[in-house]
């Protein structure tokens, strides 16, 4: 598969994971629930939430379109894999469900599994390895929301 082809197949799963993650997530950020709890107040408006999301996965398609090149796919697909059920089940389980801790367990597994990609292929995938950049930051911040929001609720 050319590497194009592989950027428009990881751009399509990717963002089908925002779709699901937000068809999952119940009411979600314009929900009562979610309107009344004591949030962080670092926490951006919620366009930025789009906003960030969209440049997080459009970077991170690059990433695993290129991160294809390298051995040992069968654990990439699988790492890849986490991710995708990991960025999916989290607005379920904080949104829907309202389980703030096990909410924060799940982002920051996927912060740490992110973390792992980065480090683990960043030697080999060279300069292309900064495109996973964006999304560790944005879980980072992602993560001390979710983090705020548990210790203060």
């Amino acid at each position: 598969m050319k590497h194009y082809q592989r950027v428009l197949l990881f751009l399509g799963v990717n963002f089908l994971a925002l779709g699901l993650g937000s068809l999952l997530q119940g009411e979600g950020p314009d929900g009562a629930w979610y309107q009344a709890l004591n949030k962080a107040p670092w926490t951006p408006p919620g366009w930025v939430f789009g906003a960030a999301w969209t440049i997080v996965m459009i970077c991170f398609s690059f990433f695993v379109a290129t991160w294809c090149k390298v051995e040992k796919r069968k654990k990439i697909i699988l790492f890849f894999s986490m991710q995708f059920i990991l960025n999916v089940i989290w607005n379920m389980i904080f949104f829907k469900f309202h389980m703030i801790a096990l909410a924060l367990a799940v982002i920051v597994a996927l912060t740490l599994l992110i973390t792992y990609f980065f480090i683990r292929y960043a030697k080999e995938m060279k300069a292309n390895a900064i495109l996973i950049v964006p999304y560790f930051i944005w879980l980072c911040i992602a993560t001390s929301l979710n983090a705020y929001v548990f210790l203060n609720n």
